[in-house]
């Protein structure tokens, strides 16, 4: 796909009470369209300050975004008055930070590498005060108030880690230890991330979902027909923490990405 696009169109665009939602063609062409609308966002924010504070998912299904994101030219990632850090949304307590499953690896080998953007921030997963490098997170994150969170719906319809039935649309915290639903835990198996569902951790250091709305822009990315469900519940059942992430269709600065595959059961 061509850098000098500035815009890519659906195929069919809907809204689901204050939430824009648009579906493509293919994966590829929604990853696409929403590494376009990322990078006007990190633009203008540099243009408005000097530098931009994005916070970004993981997993399989934001692999098209993050490779077009990295590819798209016009992006001054790091310069000597400003640039953009990152940060991101999860990770396991206790993981190997070099096993194939650690989230900031699979940012650095997917998309840090590639950009080399101002600052990264990773969030640690053998911290030996696991509620102090919460706390320390969270003051970071405040420090750094976040231009656009780039997000996804898991297959339970969770938030970074904020599962069912664990979601607090009101939480008092930023980021907090989570014990991990099982079906999340299946997810990673199914995702490759790990063998057996022996090896998933049984809790996560998370973003809560107050944090994750706090950012200015958030981008929504569910490619692929294992979300279908996700994206049908999310959008059309009452808006609920047993479905964390239909949270979105109560901001006006948020915006969902589907594919053909993904918007199958709409």
């Amino acid at each position: 796909m061509s850098n000098v696009l500035n815009t890519l169109e659906p195929i069919k665009s809907a809204q689901y009470d204050q939430l824009p939602v648009a579906i493509y063609r293919s994966n590829q062409e929604l990853g696409q369209a929403a590494a376009l609308d990322a990078r006007e966002i990190i633009k203008r924010a540099i243009e408005d300050k000097g530098e931009a504070n994005v916070i970004l998912a993981t997993g399989n299904s934001q692999m098209t975004f993050l490779q077009a994101l990295r590819s798209l030219e016009g992006i001054d990632w790091a310069t000597a008055s400003g640039g953009v850090n990152v940060f991101h949304m999860d990770e396991y307590v206790g993981i190997d930070p070099g096993h194939r499953a650690s989230f900031p690896l699979f940012l650095r080998q997917h998309f840090i590498s590639f950009v080399n953007p101002k600052s990264f921030y990773p969030m640690p997963s053998q911290p030996e005060d696991v509620d102090k490098a919460c706390r320390d997170y969270e003051a970071l994150l405040r420090e750094y108030p976040a231009d656009m969170v780039a997000l996804g719906w898991g297959e339970n319809g969770h938030l970074a880690f904020n599962d069912p039935p664990y979601a607090d649309f009101d939480d008092p915290v930023w980021i907090k230890v989570v014990e991990l639903a099982e079906v999340s835990r299946r997810q990673q198996v199914g995702e490759g991330h790990f063998d057996s569902l022996s090896e998933v951790p049984i809790h996560a250091i998370t973003l809560t979902i107050p944090a994750l709305l706090a950012a200015k822009s958030v981008l929504c990315i569910v490619p692929e027909a294992r979300k279908a469900e996700a994206a049908r519940a999310c959008l059309t059942e009452p808006i609920s923490e047993d479905r964390p992430g239909s949270i979105l269709r109560q901001i006006s600065y948020a915006r969902v990405y589907l594919d053909q595959d993904s918007a199958s059961k709409l």
